[in-house]
Formats: C-alpha cells, structure tokens, sequence
C-alpha cells in the first residue's frame, strides 16, 4: 500500500519559520517505512527543495499548497495525507480530499500508528 505525507514547512517542520515540531529524523523515519514524502507550502520551490537538502533527504514532490490537487494526480497512492498550522493548509487538504493532522498533531507521528493493509486505521482531523 503506497501512503502519500505532503508536509508544509513554516510552523510544521522544525526547519521552518518559524520552526515546527515534525523533525527531520521523523521525516526520515517516515520515508524509510515505506511512506511517499514531500512539501506544499507556500514558500518557493527553490526554498523548498533547499530545505529538503538540508535534511539530506529526497523529496517524491515539492509543491505549492494550492497544488494539492496536481500532487494527487501526479503521485498515485493508497492514502494521502496533509499536515499543516494553518487553516490554508486544513482548506487545500480536505478540498483535495486530504487526510488532514495540524501540526502539534503530526510532532506526535500518527503516521506510524498506520497499519499499512489499512489506511482507515488512522485517526485524521475531520
């Protein structure tokens, strides 16, 4: 099962400004059980690739947030999941039919509660 996290960056990642409490090594931990990992957050592209070199990790998709729609046409998965602070990101996710976790949610990792035969396990902010 292919389970896709899109990330925003200010106020989500601790590398954003301001910093949130998702941390690079729980991206990484993400992407090494199996998880589609990238960004759509409202900074630029090349800010966001940037970031996502700092962490030394490799993105599937860096994305603006309104584009939700086009990462969900260009990465074919399962699941997909947003997290975000603002209600921007809350929008797009459910707009593009999103799961959805606000960042104070996401520093908690719900992602690895995720028993990966079933997505419907997962507790999402509705």
């Amino acid at each position: 099962m292919a389970i896709l996290l899109s990330f925003d960056i200010d106020g989500t990642l601790e590398l954003g400004d301001p910093p949130g409490g998702v941390t690079t090594e729980m991206v990484r931990k993400a992407r090494d059980v199996g998880f589609i990992i990238g960004s759509c957050s409202d900074k630029p592209l090349s800010v966001q690739r940037k970031i996502w070199e700092d962490m030394e990790l490799t993105p599937a998709f860096v994305s603006a947030k309104h584009q939700l729609g086009k990462v969900r046409r260009e990465n074919p998965a399962d699941a997909y999941y947003h997290m975000g602070d603002r209600d921007t990101d809350y929008m797009a996710a459910k707009d593009n039919n999103f799961g959805f976790w606000w960042a104070h949610e996401a520093a908690e990792q719900p992602w690895l509660e995720f028993d990966m035969n079933n997505h419907e396990q997962i507790p999402i902010t509705t």
